[in-house]
């Protein structure tokens, strides 16, 4: 059944953010709270959020006042609830308020509907419990601001029909969110029951007197983060934090009762933001955070190896699996990495003894090791796994094998298509790379392939390498670079005729795939360039090796050293790109010109013309690319890279120091 009528219940700051989100998905939705001015200050939120959404250019104002025309107000349960298919709970973190909606919910929502809450720490089961229609009940935690963030985590409750949840999970994807499903009805689920975590550890840090928040919260921005942990909680409400803590407290152990600091804010009603102060004090929407140095007392191996710890509880508990968690804290987060892909870079060791000093220091079990870092089995905790048997395989056409993020598809006539398949813009990361590598071996030996094109899947080619990837060390950074080398390497004597497909962005790290390849094709509006000296970074798959190889040493410092983009026009004047064409018509003329080529060229002809054209043009190369590994290392430990990497991923303007 195709969900079509929505109830939302509670019109706060979560209710009416997913009330939004449902009428902007093209669902009706009801509102609902009992407060009169609390429905008037929605309806005056959800306007002023639209309103935005025209201002920025991403609805039109007739859009806009026909969404704002799909939601109702009332004060009514009944009403908001009649012909409804999905109702979903968002009123405060108070337990048994939420049991009493649940209980209403129940008497007055169609029989068929699915009764979901957003609770973001209450089990489910206790709602569930409240209903005669368990099997129908789910949790469908949305995260704040609701119509900006892009997670939901779905949870079932022990009777919760498996049909119930994918149902959820499918009104999340409409939606235009990522929905996690959780795998079993636990507090706090996957990215709560991990800040929780945090939260504890920070507010003990304060407790204990070894840093102020000021202190802490420099050291937290001073690494790229936009709010220390301390602006965060009084931004959210130290209220929530409370509530979270306290229900912990009771549901997982005792240990998460201990959070003093909090525990005053809260008795003095000092709530942070919505209060004009709680751990700072509050002036126009902005904390008044005093200067301080940076703490050198609290360290980001400390919050790694709680998150870590906290991660492999839940994986140990059946809550969640490896990649779900890393999901759920990147998108739930708003991290540019989770605790599982972090956890890749440590041993056992290394997490237990730092855990084990925390859990000493601050007199806290909640830090002591999980019982599989404990006994050195860290990495096969974390290796991914699927949460149930896999289902007989579908057959699929030949023309198409995906692997991964790199998926390989061929064309017939004689040609084979490499294509990079991930979000945000079809970045590149280590496991990308092993895909592509992959993808390389099995067209090697193809006889029936004489022409392989590379492209990315959608609208762009690859933005470049991802820039939010965890790496423990400068060596490991290095080690990065060498395999981005050898991968595109591997691709540059692939004994094919190689022909790259550029569309919308090229950058970085994607241009040096495209430039790793024989041919290069372009659509007329792509984005081209080597923006690293911007970030703090060199070229490091090659790219300063090809482009001076390709383009000569002037046009190649054009490319590197200004770090600006260039239109495919003066990349096809220069000679980077060999043919232009309108973005519709790409594709289309991509297959036809490589098939055109397979039906003309000699598959051994190429292949050894590949070989004298790639030894020609290498001269000294291999001492090249080790330099340009070797100066990535070094940027690695330079404050100007963590400042590189922080603009961008804020969105600002980098401020280089030059150390």
């Amino acid at each position: 059944m195709e969900a079509k009528r929505m109830a939302v219940i509670g019109a706060g700051q979560m209710g009416h953010g997913i009330a939004q989100v449902f009428a902007q998905g093209g669902y009706r939705v009801s509102l609902m709270d009992k407060y009169p001015e609390a429905l008037e200050k929605a309806k005056s939120r959800i306007s002023e959020g639209l309103a935005r959404l025209v201002q920025k250019g991403r609805v039109t104002e007739e859009e806009a006042r026909s969404c704002a025309g799909r939601v109702s107000y009332t004060g009514d349960m009944n009403e908001a609830l009649q012909g409804i298919d999905v109702m979903v709970e968002a009123v405060p973190e108070l337990p048994e308020l939420k049991k009493e909606v649940f209980r209403d919910a129940d008497k007055a929502a169609p029989a068929g509907a699915v009764l979901a809450s957003n609770t973001s720490n209450i089990r489910i089961s206790d709602m569930a419990e409240q209903t005669s229609r368990p099997e129908r009940v789910v949790g469908m935690h949305f995260f704040n601001p609701a119509p900006v963030m892009k997670l939901v985590e779905v949870i079932p409750n022990p009777r919760t029909e498996p049909s119930v949840v994918e149902y959820a999970a499918d009104v999340c994807r409409k939606l235009g969110k990522t929905p996690v499903k959780v795998l079993k009805d636990s507090p706090g689920f996957i990215v709560n029951r991990i800040n929780a975590a945090d939260m504890l550890f920070f507010s003990l840090v304060v407790d204990a007197g070894v840093a102020t928040p000021a202190e802490v919260d420099a050291y937290a921005k001073g690494q790229g983060m936009p709010m220390g942990p301390f602006e965060l909680l009084d931004f959210v409400g130290i209220d929530v934090a409370h509530d979270s803590l306290q229900y912990f407290s009771k549901a997982i152990s005792p240990e998460y009762g201990k959070a003093k600091s909090i525990a005053r804010l809260y008795g003095e009603k000092r709530l942070g933001k919505k209060t004009g102060g709680g751990f700072y004090e509050w002036v126009e929407g902005r904390a008044r955070i005093e200067q301080a140095a940076p703490t050198d007392k609290v360290t980001l191996m400390d919050v790694f190896a709680i998150e870590i710890n906290e991660a492999v509880k839940l994986i140990e508990e059946g809550v969640a699996l490896p990649g779900d968690i890393d999901t759920a804290v990147t998108l739930g987060m708003n991290r540019p990495f989770g605790p599982i892909s972090v956890a890749r870079s440590f041993t056992s060791s290394e997490i237990a003894s730092r855990l084990n000093e925390l859990s000493a220091r601050f007199g806290c079990a909640v830090f002591a090791p999980a019982a599989s870092i404990a006994g050195g089995k860290l990495r096969e905790a974390i290796e991914d796994r699927k949460a149930e048997p896999k289902a007989e395989p579908k057959a699929e056409p030949a023309a198409q094998a995906k692997a991964g993020p790199v998926a390989v598809e061929r064309l017939g006539g004689g040609v084979a298509r490499i294509v990079l398949d991930r979000p945000r813009r079809n970045t590149i990361n280590a496991e990308a790379l092993d895909a592509l590598d992959r993808a390389i071996t099995e067209l090697w030996d193809d006889r029936e392939t004489a022409v392989v094109l590379v492209g990315g899947r959608g609208d762009t080619f690859s933005a470049g390498a991802e820039l939010s990837q965890f790496f423990s060390n400068s060596v490991d950074f290095m080690e990065f670079s060498r395999k981005g080398q050898r991968v595109f390497r591997r691709l540059s004597e692939l004994p094919k005729l190689t022909v790259a497909v550029m569309k919308g962005y090229a950058l970085g790290g994607g241009l040096e795939l495209a430039m790793s390849c024989d041919l290069r094709l372009c659509a007329d509006e792509t984005q081209i360039g080597l923006p690293e000296v911007t970030l703090g970074l060199v070229p490091g798959w090659s790219g300063t090796q090809r482009a001076v190889k390709l383009l000569g040493a002037a046009r190649a410092s054009e490319l590197i050293l200004a770090g600006r983009r260039m239109t495919a026009a003066r990349a096809y004047e220069i000679g980077l790109v060999h043919a232009v064409f309108p973005p519709r018509d790409i594709e289309e003329a991509a297959v036809g010109y490589a098939k055109e080529l397979a039906s003309t060229v000699a598959p051994v002809s190429v292949m050894l013309a590949k070989r004298l054209i790639n030894k020609a043009a290498e001269g000294g190369s291999d001492a090249g690319l080790e330099m340009e590994a070797a100066s990535l290392g070094v940027l690695y430990g330079t404050e100007d890279l963590k400042e590189g990497i922080a603009a961008f991923l804020g969105k600002r303007a980098p401020r280089f120091r030059g150390r």
